[in-house]
């Protein structure tokens, strides 16, 4: 691909707006950018930016009520204004698109096979039985397991990674020249993303298509992209070279996205730079900059004109910015930390050894099964579930313990049975030393005021009906506290979590995600409890907006001397926040230590697989990296492998052991501490350090 060739996509001056009762919508506004064949673009931003209704528009699978404008040219021809029908025939065979939630976008009444099969018929003149042929080969090229049994199965009887993999296969199915890929490992275990990203590249080179990428993950778009697209309030405000972008942006926009990322290669000590404030409202849009309300280095200039997007550096490099400032940016060389105010040095919660700390939380041999039952009339077992099977753990006073794994290895359940304070199936749990088995329903309910939850969906917790203040306040008037007191320490709450007193009358829909997620903070904190049970707290949040509720959790946690249970599958966010981790697989756990010896010194090869699947923010790293692929899904816990539960997926075991070695993983190995650090332990006949970030 050179420069001077003609673009395979040409997108023009494109605007989209919505109607609504206070105005149109401009979700789009005059985006212009080019995609040259074989190449791939990211575009990046925050919710709400254009990124998605862009590339529906481009495809025209915008509802009617969509207003567009511009000029969309896909190999010399425009798109805008071309029959429905001229279009359909064009999409799937020239551009295809592979959507966020593949559970929603294929028909849950026809098999995979059958819906894979659709897509080649539809634009081919081919038999079904040679369109069925060309749907089995394309899901094994994508890394479906037998892929002619699977074929026959339904959409709700695929994993999430499968089901990705199934779109990826219709996407490719007639070797078209754009893939537009929205989304297309958001919700994905970071091993499943790994795979889906090297199918998506396989795909690539197989059909010789451009990609649109469309993303919040910029670790995923270092390691795939060739170029990048920032977008906020619908406009396009930075484009270059991926390595212009990540290590010389000039619009403070873009500083502020990379540096609210957490690195997991950077350890505990980098300081997040969040970006303070909302993105404005697309409706009136006042004039000027649209970041001016949120951009320290803004001028008066730009609060009244809007910048344009303009060449900076070398102009043969593309690299353009629209920023007022962009010159001074470039000069300075500046990052995030120059221009966002970095937090205050986090307060050290405690001088103490752990081993002279107290336990505020003990589990031992924890298992936890669930029946299979079958039969609508006259039910019955056929099997047991064993989500959580004999899990130890302690968590110290004034520490952040991290639970960590794929989808349904038993994180969740885990924290349930602790939140649960009942007598466990086997094993134990103490809080504060106290036996949930042996409690009585008064101790179990004053206990609970020590053992606090935040969940991760910060609006399905959150009553709708009733105002902040009241939700801040249930905890109170439950245990006994008068209105007066209550009214004081609700006002208090939110000071603490950074929201405004007077905004206790309002209700939960009228707060941004960050704001819901600071008021269930609020809520949680309300009875001053020792221990924080944190589930996915800002998995459902932007970039931006989640380092900042991670600096508000190290600072809570600093002032009030708490304890952190903190169950996250972005192993970035793990290495930020914790200072112990455990990686569990298929309902134990495998190797447990410190945060930087395991990170730094993975000894059980499926962390080590985890940690090599996590994109690094850093486009010189990720094309140095050698990644430690998993093959396959999870087993099913209804029925996991004997001994080793992780032989069946280990490359060691595959490639390094022989026959006689192999034997040994038939039994099933003891969490012991095998390195040369005591409390670092893991669970595996072969263990070995290894650096993997």
């Amino acid at each position: 691909m050179t420069e001077s060739a003609a673009p395979l996509l040409d997108v023009r001056n494109l605007s989209v707006s919505f109607p609504s009762e206070a105005g149109a919508v401009r979700a789009v506004r005059s985006l212009s950018y080019q995609v040259h064949a074989g190449e791939v673009l990211g575009i990046v931003g925050e919710s709400g930016s254009g990124k998605t209704v862009s590339s529906l528009a481009i495809m025209n699978l915008l509802p009617e009520s969509a207003r567009i404008s511009g000029s969309v040219r896909f190999e010399g021809e425009e798109l805008i204004g071309r029959s429905e029908k001229e279009l359909s025939r064009l999409r799937g065979r020239r551009v295809s698109m592979i959507f966020q939630d593949p559970l929603s976008a294929l028909t849950p009444v026809y098999t995979v096979g059958d819906q894979v099969a659709e897509a080649i018929r539809v634009h081919n003149d081919t038999s079904s039985a040679a369109a069925r042929d060309r749907a089995i080969e394309l899901l094994s090229i994508v890394g479906i397991p037998n892929a002619a049994r699977r074929a026959a199965s339904f959409p709700h009887e695929f994993s999430g990674g499968m089901r990705q993999r199934a779109m990826i296969a219709m996407a490719i199915a007639n070797d078209p020249a754009l893939i537009i890929a929205d989304e297309p490992t958001t919700a994905l275990d970071v091993t499943i993303q790994a795979q889906i990203l090297e199918v998506l590249q396989k795909a690539r080179e197989l059909t010789g298509a451009a990609v649109v990428l469309i993303t919040h993950d910029l670790g995923v778009v270092a390691g795939v992209a060739d170029r990048v697209a920032v977008m906020y309030a619908g406009k396009l405000v930075e484009t270059g070279a991926v390595d212009d972008i990540f290590y010389g942006a000039h619009m403070p926009y873009t500083l502020g996205l990379l540096g609210s990322l957490p690195r997991p290669d950077l350890g505990r000590h980098q300081a997040l730079t969040p970006i303070e404030g909302q993105p404005p409202s697309l409706v009136n849009l006042a004039p000027g900059c649209p970041f001016a309300p949120r951009c320290p280095m803004r001028i008066a200039r730009c609060e009244t004109i809007e910048p344009d997007l303009v060449l900076r550096g070398d102009p043969e490099r593309g690299h353009s910015a629209a920023c007022h400032r962009g010159d001074e940016v470039e000069t300075g060389h500046l990052t995030s930390t120059d221009v966002f105010a970095a937090p205050p040095t986090r307060a050290a919660v405690t001088q103490r050894a752990r081993d002279e700390r107290p336990e505020v939380l003990a589990v031992r041999g924890l298992v936890k099964e669930f029946p299979v039952m079958r039969g609508a009339v006259l039910r019955r077992q056929v099997g047991t579930l064993r989500a959580v099977d004999g899990v130890t753990f302690d968590l110290r006073e004034g520490e952040t313990l991290g639970l960590v794994g794929e989808s349904g290895c038993g994180k969740t359940t885990t924290i349930m049975e602790i939140l649960n304070m009942g007598r466990p199936q086997s094993g134990s749990i103490a809080v504060l030393e106290w036996d949930t088995a042996a409690m009585t329903p008064d101790q179990r309910f004053r206990s609970r005021r020590d053992v606090q939850v935040v969940f991760q969906d910060p609006m399905a917790s959150l009553d709708p009906r009733l105002p902040i203040g009241d939700i801040v306040g249930e905890p109170l008037a439950a245990h006994g506290v008068g209105p007066d007191e209550r009214n004081r320490r609700v006002r208090e709450l939110l000071e603490l979590v950074g929201l405004q007193p007077e905004h206790a009358n309002r209700y939960p829909q009228a707060f941004s995600g960050g704001q819901r997620q600071r008021i269930g903070i609020a809520r949680a904190l309300a009875l001053r409890p020792k221990v924080l049970v944190l589930d996915e707290p800002v998995s459902a949040l932007d970039v931006s907006i989640r380092a900042g509720i991670i600096n508000l959790l190290e600072q809570l946690k600093a002032d009030l001397q708490l304890a952190y249970l903190f169950v996250a599958h972005d192993l970035a966010v793990i290495r930020h926040v914790v200072d112990r981790v455990a990686v569990m697989y298929l309902g134990r756990i495998v190797e447990i230590g410190d945060v930087d010896e395991v990170f730094d010194r993975p000894t059980h090869p499926y962390t080590q697989a985890l940690l090599s699947a996590v994109p690094l923010p850093d486009p010189r790293k990720e094309r140095q990296r050698s990644r430690v692929m998993l093959e396959g899904d999870m087993p099913s816990p209804l029925d996991p492998p004997s001994g080793c539960r992780f032989r069946t997926r280990c490359p060691r075991f595959a490639t390094e052991l022989d026959e006689v070695e192999r034997q040994r993983c038939y039994e099933a190995p003891a969490l012991v501490a095998r390195a040369q650090v005591e409390d670092h332990l893991d669970a595996c006949h072969y263990s070995r350090a290894s650096v993997v970030l």
